[in-house]
């Protein structure tokens, strides 16, 4: 008789009854307010729903992230399931403390770009930076925590602010905007794989996008110089670039933003953060 065929004929005696895996766990930690997250332990590979929406797989090591967009309803609803059971959180959302950014004098084709050939060209950009915004890399990379990109820098531009640029109301500013002279090094702050990284962009000037698994990806805008290619894995410190003022900028910094799944995140908020144990 075969291992198994003797252990059922335990089973049959009642002196041996299978393991049932349990329903999954769930540990939560972050920021709960508009631009902000959580960052998840549960069991590897549940199904993360948010307010009944799909959202993913946790990791292997069952490590999942959830953001909250600036404009977050005050309720979100943390739901991970497996095959044996479920469970939910119900997070309290806070309002976000946003400003008012008046910017003066950028070119008009920063603002109002016109004319077949400009407009051909932001279109076909934005397709480029929406593949980079689709990668959905196997990785956990935000569970180390995150650093701050910039070593020194002065707050330009705080996350979530109504940008009014040359006098007219624009949409929200998704950054944080970080003056440094041009040529700073520019770090990763958590580990990742490349999604997008060019040169010369109209509104970006130097772009790099990392992603860091679960739909999490940064954005380093503005650059002067890029070091590093899409496909290309980075860990934690690795300089990625240098600050400039390429793209929509009257100064040089790093304007540093961050999405998931869409929502736009404030990327402070992450620093220092780190998954429940």
């Amino acid at each position: 008789m075969n291992r198994r065929g003797a252990l059922l004929g335990l089973g049959a005696l009642g002196l041996w009854t299978p393991a049932r895996a349990a329903p999954p766990g769930l540990s939560l930690t972050g920021r709960y307010q508009q631009g902000g997250f959580a960052l998840g332990r549960t069991s590897s590979r549940a199904q993360i729903f948010v307010d009944g929406q799909p959202e993913g797989v946790a990791s292997e090591a069952g490590y999942f992230v959830v953001g909250f967009d600036r404009d977050a309803q005050p309720q979100a609803i943390i739901r991970v399931i497996n095959d044996d059971g479920e469970a939910t959180h119900i997070a309290q959302i806070a309002p976000g403390n946003f400003d008012i950014q008046r910017i003066n004098g950028l070119a008009n084709d920063q603002v109002n770009p016109s004319g077949d050939a400009l407009l051909a060209r932001i279109k076909a950009e934005a397709a480029r930076k929406a593949e980079g915004f689709a990668s959905r890399a196997d990785l956990d990379g935000f569970k180390g925590g995150f650093i701050r990109p910039l070593e020194k820098y002065r707050v330009s531009g705080r996350f979530g602010g109504q940008r009014i640029l040359n006098g007219e109301p624009r949409t929200p500013h998704y950054g944080a905007d970080l003056a440094a002279p041009t040529g700073t090094p520019i770090r990763a702050p958590a580990s990742g794989l490349v999604a997008f990284a060019e040169t010369g962009m109209h509104f970006e000037g130097g772009l790099t996008m990392i992603d860091h698994g679960q739909g999490l990806i940064s954005l380093y805008l503005h650059q002067s110089r890029v070091d590093v290619r899409r496909g290309q894995m980075v860990t934690q410190g690795q300089v990625i670039g240098a600050v400039g003022k390429e793209g929509r900028a009257t100064g040089p910094h790093l304007c540093w933003r961050m999405k998931w799944h869409g929502r736009n995140l404030d990327p402070t908020l992450m620093v220092g953060a780190r998954t429940p144990a």
